[in-house]
Parts: C-alpha cells; sequence; structure tokens
C-alpha cells in the first residue's frame, strides 16, 4: 500500500435539504443522493509524488441512499496535474491504498459499480468557507454557487456547523446553501438549486482522518 496523506478544502453540494439527513444517519429526504464535490489539495503527496496545489472534483449519483449502492461516480482531475499526479489522485478518490471503510473516498467508490472513465479538465474555483461562499466552473461538467443558508425569518445569513467526533469524512463542517447545474460528463441529474452545501478542511490517509490535524 503507497502511503498518502491529503490536506485541503472540500466543498460539497447534494441535493438533500440543509444539514444533510446521512450526516446523521438518517434516509434522504428525497429518497436518493445526487451530489458534486470539490477538492482544493492545499498540500499532500501519494508516496515521493507531489500533491500539492490541485484541484479534483467527483459528481456522484445513488438511486437511493448512498449504504445502498448501485451508485455512478466520475472523477475530475484539473488539467495542471501531471499525469502521475492524476493517477496518484485516482487511486485515492477511488478508495485504493486505503484501508477498509476508512475514508469517504473509499465508501462513495465502493457503493458506485459504475465508474466513469476520469476527465481532465480545468478547474476554476474561489473558495472562502469563513463566509461560507463559493464559485466553482469545471469545464465543460458543472457549475457551482455557493452562499449562506438564509435565516427563515429575517433572510440574513444563518450559520450552523456540523460535528463528527467519529466521522470518516471531516471533524467539522461549516453548512450553506448550494446550486449545481451539470454541463456535461457521463453521470446527470436534474439542478440542484438552494440545497445542502457544505465545507470542511480535509486531513486524510491510508487510515482516514488525521486526528491532532483535523
Amino acid at each position: 500500500m503507497t502511503p498518502w496523506e491529503i490536506h485541503g478544502l472540500e466543498l460539497a453540494n447534494c441535493n438533500c435539504n440543509f444539514g444533510c439527513p446521512c450526516q446523521f444517519g438518517v434516509l434522504p429526504n428525497r429518497g436518493n443522493c445526487e451530489a458534486a464535490v470539490t477538492f482544493d489539495i492545499e498540500r499532500g503527496h501519494h508516496g515521493d509524488t507531489d500533491l500539492s496545489g490541485l484541484r479534483a472534483a467527483a459528481i456522484y449519483h445513488w438511486p437511493g441512499a448512498i449504504h445502498e449502492g448501485n451508485g455512478q461516480m466520475q472523477l475530475v482531475i484539473d488539467t495542471a496535474a501531471t499525469d502521475e499526479q492524476a493517477a496518484a489522485l485516482e487511486r485515492i478518490m477511488t478508495g485504493q491504498d486505503t484501508e477498509e471503510m476508512k475514508t469517504f473516498w473509499f465508501v462513495y467508490a465502493k457503493m458506485s459499480p459504475t465508474k466513469y472513465p476520469t476527465l481532465r479538465k480545468p478547474i476554476d474555483l474561489t473558495l472562502d468557507m469563513d463566509a461560507r461562499t463559493g464559485r466553482v466552473r469545471i469545464d465543460g461538467v458543472a457549475d457551482i454557487d455557493v452562499a449562506p443558508v438564509p435565516h427563515i425569518v429575517t433572510g440574513q445569513p444563518h450559520r450552523a456547523k456540523i460535528g463528527m467526533p467519529n466521522g470518516f469524512e471531516f471533524r467539522e463542517a461549516e453548512v450553506a446553501s448550494g446550486r449545481t447545474t451539470l454541463t456535461g460528463g457521463e453521470v446527470a441529474f436534474d439542478p440542484l438549486v438552494d440545497t445542502h452545501a457544505h465545507f470542511a478542511r480535509l486531513h486524510m490517509s491510508n487510515a482516514g482522518v488525521i486526528e491532532g490535524a483535523a
């Protein structure tokens, strides 16, 4: 098993209500799960391959809850990555070189028997976790826009966090409101409009979340 680590910022937008039932062990409120997830890697490596400064994304669709399987997935790796770096990211994001069930990448890949070929596309993004705002443009694949959750009465930005002391993705996430439109790729779903989004700092290795760094 090749050792690896990734430290960076994740932005995810799924089709469920704010908060995301999956985080609480509840079935998806619309019956299925669809999501676009982007990763801005600040530093990392896969063996001797440096992954610092790279960007990647994944588009997922499950016909029911994630744990019921039968999903589809397609990875996107920024064109700035070399072939060696892209191959390393693909191994990590498909759950390879990872202890069983220790990362969300492992679980998502295991629950997605349909894996479409990885795309190499420019990924342009601006993410601000503190402000809960983000803009992602994945050329020919997806447009993602994120804003704070609006307060139900005043409409002003409403802040909420999710804490996952034993999670396999993050320890804490900032909840936001997301919109995603797919513009290409093999995985297809209707536009997500004002649905759950979250920002999270990722500190991951072969063995899962790196304690003390998360």
